[in-house]
């Protein structure tokens, strides 16, 4: 027997040991993430027990001291809090609208201002509306047929996308930029068809911006729900001189204290190579923010609780992230990068949950060649959980500011079907969240975090 037969034999014995360690793993993170999991408990606690997370805002703040305070509770190496400034935008009270048809013949429709947006007069706005679908066909109509009336934004999500999140970046520029590109025409105000490819009464809020417009240019911004939306359309097609009348007294304020919150287990092997798992702490004012980004954050969390309960010692350093201020400014992405940067610190992969706590379908990455060849090598290790849709393309807001052409970025994919049911709406509430589906992102999470550890790029 030659001994480059043996040599091979033995690396073989090696290479399907391991692999049967590596399901071994999974199917203990799977049975810990099943059976002794936070993630639920503690969605709970931040859903009901704090709430809305606007930045800026005094729950923003104790959802800060909680996950400080529960990610000191597990015993971590190091938790710290990130100074970073964020806006301070606050909604006042509850939006009002109508399309009046006639003297005395008004009918309510259900709006909600946009993040960022201005104030309408106290005594609110009215005025004419005109239609459209895009910025092409309001430029089409000029200013002499947008001057002083509101465009009403009716582009919808395109049903026919399966995937929603490309059916969202299809229609968001409305939302984004409407009120600016309106205003330059001499427009009041700004409706918005909420973001949301179901037929309901909640209006979706959302960030907003005016570009370079000066202050004294700036109009209103509101969002519609689809059923207001489909009511104000159908009025217009019978009468093109219906009026709607809005009033909101949202306000931005100067920017504000806050902080990103930061746990970490330190590497056994590779200290200096950093893994980031992390999701958003911030939330829109409208429900409790479970999905958006409660589910990530709380996901996040119990990764490092899982591992640290099955005794596991990570490889590599192994920190999470609850970042500060992704719904409307990104500056705790940006600071967290900024100081990676400023400490000369070595990231090596780094994975976010911002996408809703349903089933788990699989990982959206960037990575270069090599790298994902990697990746698609754990395939088969994934596929008993259902979680082999490993494709190019992903990654999230928070994390996004790290890219330096050798990390990789991760972002986690749930069945994306019923997130825009929630997304940025009052109905993102805890009741919206299926225990078990939230613990499976978790074990999915840590899958592939222990995977990365094990194996680097």
């Amino acid at each position: 027997m030659s001994r480059l037969f043996l040599f091979f034999l033995l690396l073989s014995q090696i290479i399907i040991g391991q692999s049967k360690q590596d399901e071994q793993q999974l199917s203990d993170i799977y049975q810990a993430a099943l059976t002794q999991g936070k993630s639920y408990d503690w969605l709970d606690q931040l859903s009901n027990q704090i709430g809305a997370r606007l930045s800026g805002s005094l729950n923003a703040e104790r959802a800060v001291q909680w996950g400080k305070e529960e990610l000191e509770a597990l015993g971590l190496d190091r938790v710290y809090l990130q100074e970073v400034m964020v806006p301070k935008w606050v909604r006042g009270t509850f939006e009002y609208a109508s399309i009046i048809t006639g003297p005395g013949m008004s009918m309510n429709v259900p709006v909600c201002a946009l993040g960022g947006s201005i104030a309408t007069p106290a005594s609110g706005l009215r005025a004419k509306v005109v239609e459209v679908q895009s910025f092409e066909e309001l430029e089409a109509l000029g200013e002499e047929n947008v001057k002083g009336k509101f465009v009403f934004y009716n582009r919808p999500m395109p049903a026919v996308l399966i995937n929603t999140f490309e059916a969202y970046s299809k229609s968001v520029d409305q939302r984004s930029r409407g009120a600016e590109k309106a205003a330059r025409l001499g427009a009041v105000g700004v409706i918005v068809r909420s973001m949301n490819l179901r037929m309901d009464d909640f209006p979706h809020t959302g960030s907003m911006n005016y570009g370079d417009l000066p202050l004294k240019m700036r109009i209103p911004a509101a969002a519609i729900s689809t059923n207001g939306a489909q009511l104000l359309s159908s009025m217009l097609s019978l009468n093109k001189d219906v009026l709607f009348f809005l009033k909101q007294d949202c306000k931005n304020f100067p920017d504000v204290r806050s902080h990103n919150v930061i746990g970490e287990i330190k590497g056994s092997e590779f200290p200096d190579e950093i893994i980031v798992v992390g999701g958003h702490l911030d939330s829109w004012d409208l429900g409790d923010g479970s999905h958006d980004d409660g589910a990530g954050v709380v996901q996040s969390m119990d990764v490092l609780h899982l591992l640290k309960k099955m005794n596991y010692r990570p490889k590599r350093t192994l920190r999470v992230v609850l970042f500060m201020n992704e719904e409307n400014g990104l500056r705790g992405g940006l600071k967290y990068a900024e100081i990676a940067q400023k400490n000369n610190e070595y990231h090596i992969f780094a994975l976010e949950s911002d996408a809703g706590g349903f089933t788990p379908r699989g990982f959206g990455f960037q990575a270069n060649p090599d790298q994902f060849d990697k990746i698609k090598s754990w395939e088969a290790l994934f596929k008993p959980y259902m979680i082999d849709r490993l494709e190019l393309g992903g990654g999230g807001a928070d994390i996004g500011p790290l890219r330096d052409g050798k990390i990789v970025l991760s972002g986690l994919r749930p069945d994306s079907q019923r997130y825009f049911d929630y997304h940025h709406a009052a109905n993102d509430t805890f009741d919206a969240i299926n225990k078990r589906e939230l613990e499976l992102g978790t074990a999915a999470m840590t899958s592939l975090i222990y995977l990365v550890d094990q194996y680097g790029f």
